[in-house]
């Protein structure tokens, strides 16, 4: 709650509500109004609502602070009911005591009367004041979720443009078409497996980017036909291990997850016969994928934004809230992902 909003509660609350009370449950008095009721009784009565704001207001915030969230509104709410009768006894002790203490006591004909009306009373105000303050706190809560939403669909559909330009990428088209013309005089029987590959690769390219989800099977077939074309241009320079087992091919994860991840290895990384890349991706006991490459840094300097890894924590975020792993030593470059139920 911002510290101006809650200022104002503190000082002009109290008196909003007395005059409030005043008007519901006390109406007789300013019917028959004594100008002495200001300092014995209204006095009392408003120094009594600025103490009981207080205590309600430092018990509801310690609740939103100690379990926060619109998810646990409920727990929130409970432990505050559980609370309410020892709220509602302490206001109205506050109420009524001073005034018994003063010799005030405004009808001391019926004493457990006036005392039940209190309680009564003071039970209306502690609700104004779970009210007042949890409608505040999840109308902020409600502003956080849509700013949160609306910077993950900003992120997701940045994503897309990405991908969509990583996709129709000239230098990656330059390369593979050079491979090509390399091949025909070469091997045109590897020249035609060549241009397969690149088929299915654009193809897969084509369906996935309407999709939000698709298998790991058929990821994983796409990257078989990624990695030829890969390989095609850097011969035993790369490799690429798939240790997954079965029982999660029908799971699913974001459409060219593990394409920008592979990307991302080649183009960091140098990929020669000598300090040829390996690209490992495999599943874990617990049912994550990890993407793992040996680190061998190009000399030359490559330009990253980690705009590739941004766009598949968004994606993950945008549609289940996980977050993706990323560990990093001196060896070797991991990516952890939860693998998400099966896709339509």
């Amino acid at each position: 709650m911002k510290s101006s909003i809650d200022t104002r509660l503190r000082l002009i609350g109290p008196p909003i509500l007395f005059v409030c009370g005043t008007l519901f449950f006390r109406l007789n008095t300013l019917v028959v109004f004594d100008y002495t009721d200001l300092y014995r009784y209204d006095l009392v009565g408003l120094l009594a609502g600025y103490v009981n704001w207080h205590v309600a207001r430092w018990v509801l915030l310690s609740l939103q602070k100690r379990y926060p969230g619109i998810d646990r509104t409920r727990v929130r709410l409970v432990i505050y009911g559980l609370a309410l009768p020892l709220l509602v006894l302490n206001g109205t002790l506050l109420r009524t005591q001073p005034l018994y203490w003063l010799g005030l006591d405004p009808s001391p004909e019926a004493p457990f009367q006036q005392y039940v009306l209190t309680a009564g009373i003071q039970l209306f105000h502690h609700c104004i004041y779970l009210g007042v303050y949890e409608s505040i706190y999840l109308f902020g809560q409600w502003q956080l979720l849509y700013t949160e939403k609306e910077r993950l669909l900003k992120a997701e559909w940045q994503a897309r443009f990405d991908a969509m330009k990583s996709q129709v990428n000239p230098h990656f088209l330059f390369n593979a078409l050079n491979s090509l013309s390399a091949l025909i005089d070469e091997s045109p029987v590897q020249a035609g497996r060549f241009v397969d590959e690149l088929a299915q690769v654009y193809r897969y390219l084509l369906q996935a980017n309407d999709r939000e989800l698709i298998t790991l099977d058929s990821e994983l077939r796409f990257i078989q036909s990624y990695t030829h074309l890969l390989q095609t241009r850097h011969g035993s320079g790369i490799t690429v291990h798939i240790d997954v087992d079965d029982q999660y091919r029908h799971y699913s994860l974001p459409p060219l997850t593990l394409q920008l991840l592979m990307e991302n290895a080649v183009k960091h990384n140098t990929t020669t016969a000598r300090q040829p890349l390996t690209v490992e991706i495999r599943t874990t006991e617990n049912g994550r994928l990890q993407v793992c490459n040996n680190i061998q840094r190009k000399k030359s300097l490559v330009l990253s934004n980690g705009v590739g890894l941004r766009n598949i924590a968004a994606k993950y975020q945008l549609l289940t809230q996980a977050t993706i792993g990323i560990d990093e030593n001196n060896n070797s470059f991991t990516v952890t992902l939860p693998l998400l139920g099966v896709a339509d």
